[in-house]
């Protein structure tokens, strides 16, 4: 009886997720350990991380500079909707600077990327991969991990907290801003709210985050690049997956950083 399909088929799916997620994981820690062994080993290509640098980071600035723009009004509005006749209004300085800073900066800016650089990695790699490019690539005896894969993981470690440097100015900017516009709140009380409850180890919890954010985003498109199977609808399908595992996995990563780094 225990051997029927009625009880073994719930076994066999858990066992193939847990492989499953067992060669993911084993496949992402390959390429981790083989970018910083080729990078310690200056074997990373200069050119191609140069190029990684302006098409995931300057080209992504418009987009980041919007997003921060509205998440500094949208945040100081609601926020003085909140406040209004219950709590000091300066208060909205501190939280208006929190939100950003803490939370919204770092997390919106990455979700941006994951939609604008880490489907176009996936993309790329993807059809590289089922047009054989990838195979060529090996038959001359190169590593395309490391061709194409460090420098991307090496620009986005770098790219990530600048962008966060500027979506958390923008948006502490623009709030403070939308804050003298709808509520008549002047920015010396506004900065005075922000200074009352401001803790140096925010700006460090912040670019903690887009560091973090930084490497899982190009390291997770880059797995499932090299991991397209099927032709264009494969790519298509992959690409669509690789964006769902980075959404994921910034909301998980988000959901560690408060028990692990502000308790």
């Amino acid at each position: 009886m225990t051997d029927s399909p009625f009880f073994v088929r719930p076994f066999r799916a858990i066992g193939r997720w847990w492989q499953l997620w067992a060669e993911h994981a084993g496949q992402l820690g390959l390429l981790v350990g083989r970018t910083i062994v080729a990078t310690i080993r200056l074997r990373v290509s200069g050119s191609e991380f140069v190029r990684q640098l302006y098409v995931m980071g300057v080209q992504s600035i418009p987009i980041v500079l919007i997003t921060a723009v509205l998440t500094g009004i949208v945040t100081s509005q609601q926020g003085g909707y909140q406040f209004t006749a219950t709590i000091p209004l300066y208060v909205l300085g501190s939280v208006t600077v929190t939100s950003v800073v803490l939370e919204l900066g770092p997390v919106l800016t990455a979700i941006v990327l994951v939609g604008r650089v880490g489907a176009r990695i996936t993309a790329e790699l993807g059809t590289m991969v089922v047009s054989e490019q990838i195979d060529a690539y090996r038959s001359l005896g190169r590593d395309p991990q490391i061709m194409l894969g460090a420098p991307r993981i090496l620009a986005g470690l770098v790219v990530m907290p600048l962008l966060v440097g500027i979506a958390n100015a923008v948006g502490l900017f623009s709030g403070m801003v939308a804050a003298a516009l709808t509520l008549d709140l002047g920015f010396e009380t506004f900065l005075y709210g922000a200074r009352l409850f401001w803790h140096s180890w925010d700006l460090w919890y912040s670019f903690m985050k887009a560091v973090t954010f930084g490497l899982a985003i190009p390291l997770i498109a880059i797995h499932m690049g090299f991991r397209t199977r099927g032709g264009a609808e494969g790519v298509g399908s992959t690409t669509t997956a690789s964006v769902m595992f980075q959404t994921l996995t910034i909301l998980i990563l988000d959901a560690l950083f408060p028990p692990l780094f502000l308790n």
